[in-house]
């Protein structure tokens, strides 16, 4: 039997459900930093990767995830299709890391991605290739039949990771029997450069388009208890009134094809009311992205991912947690409890928490510091298990 780590043998490692120019830059963080986890794995294997991306692609924009040893395969519906592009990328694979785009394997957005999540996990299995879970969100699953066929899936894994402890309980309720262990968002490895803002003190506002619209359907289908609107426009505000303060909009998904999600649009418009706010540009990508987060002194945030990109720099952040996934990450995994509640507050009062932590920003900085170790040892976990699978799969 010939050992890998002797012989650099090639691998060739499927990264389902990733993608190489979201305009969600957050799902652009899981694609960078999975890599370069795996590329940390693949060293310790002693095997020489190559990585086939399989997720959805951003029509006409401009991708930031390439290199000779990377290959993506677009999928859509013909691509799922027996014979199509799906099984074709995952054929040529020796192992499948699947990342779910971070939180979609779940069946509160519907029937369709459900199926498109379920089948593609379906399908590698049918291959016999050697699937894991990437560190992601399990579920939530409200419907009898997304139980159901979410535990026939997760049963089949060769091991699961959980970004949070509510999705590890979610996944021992539904596959007790799965290898399976708890890690971190694997956004906190993407790498940055740290940009310099100037003098003054730095504070971002995130701002979250499908938060600011009302969901997708534009009827608050997150159930906020706070004006969201008038919670950003009076933060903007009174931040503007602080002797010496810059804020700056920092959008962080960019959505040509859902203006309801754009957080552009709505920076656009905050900008055109508070003419003093300096505008982010349009980042490239993902590390230009934390690149720009890392300088700032604080960082109010709607999207997830610009809020990791925050807490995983060192500056303080306020994440306005909407989701459960917030919730688990922050303050059940990492034990950071500096965020806005949405419920059982009223719009004043999260304008209010926003100003008490903008004066305490130094403490909310040092406990992002103090999460940092918890966080590498749960991201060493994961690529010492990746390194296994490798291993493995190189034989």
């Amino acid at each position: 039997m010939t050992d890998p780590a002797a012989t650099g043998v090639p691998l060739t490692v499927g990264m389902l459900w990733h993608s190489p120019n979201s305009g969600n830059l957050g799902v652009g963080a899981l694609t960078l930093g999975n890599l370069a986890l795996a590329r940390r794995a693949a060293a310790a294997a002693g095997v020489t990767p190559r990585f086939e991306l399989i997720g959805f692609a951003d029509p006409g924009r401009a991708s930031y995830v390439s290199g000779p040893d990377i290959a993506v395969t677009e999928l859509d519906g013909r691509a799922m299709l027996p014979g199509g592009g799906l099984g074709q990328a995952l054929g040529r694979c020796d192992a499948v890391l699947d990342i779910g785009g971070g939180d979609s394997f779940t069946d509160i957005y519907g029937p369709k991605r459900f199926a498109y999540l379920w089948l593609s996990k379906l399908a590698a299995r049918f291959k016999g290739k050697p699937l894991m879970f990437s560190p992601q969100t399990i579920g939530p699953f409200d419907k009898a039949w997304g139980r159901g066929l979410a535990s026939y899936i997760l049963g089949r894994a060769d091991r699961v990771f959980a970004r949070d402890p509510k999705s590890l309980a979610v996944l021992g309720a539904l596959a007790p029997d799965v290898p399976a262990a708890l890690s971190a968002d694997v956004a906190f490895a993407l790498p940055y450069e740290k940009r310099n803002h100037g003098a003054g003190t730095h504070v971002g506002v995130n701002v979250s388009g499908l938060l600011f619209n009302g969901g997708y359907s534009g009827a608050n289908e997150f159930g906020l208890e706070i004006d969201y609107g008038a919670f950003t426009r009076q933060s903007i505000a009174a931040l503007l009134q602080r002797p010496g303060v810059k804020v700056h909009l920092v959008p962080h998904v960019l959505s040509e094809s859902l203006p309801q999600d754009d957080d552009y649009r709505v920076a656009e418009a905050l900008k055109a009311e508070f003419p003093q706010v300096v505008l982010a540009e349009r980042f490239a990508g993902p590390v230009e992205a934390k690149s720009y987060i890392a300088g700032l002194d604080m960082l109010v945030g709607g999207r997830m991912h610009a809020c990791i990109a925050a807490h995983s720099s060192g500056v303080a952040v306020v994440p306005v947690a909407y989701s459960r996934k917030f919730a688990g990450l922050f303050e059940d995994l990492l034990g950071y409890h500096h965020l806005v509640p949405v419920t059982g507050l009223d719009t004043e009062g999260a304008v209010a928490f926003v100003l008490d932590a903008f004066e305490r920003r130094a403490e909310l900085a040092q406990d992002c510091l103090a999460s940092r170790a918890k966080v590498e040892i749960l991201l060493a976990g994961y690529v010492k298990a990746l390194a296994e699978l490798f291993a493995r799969a190189a034989r």
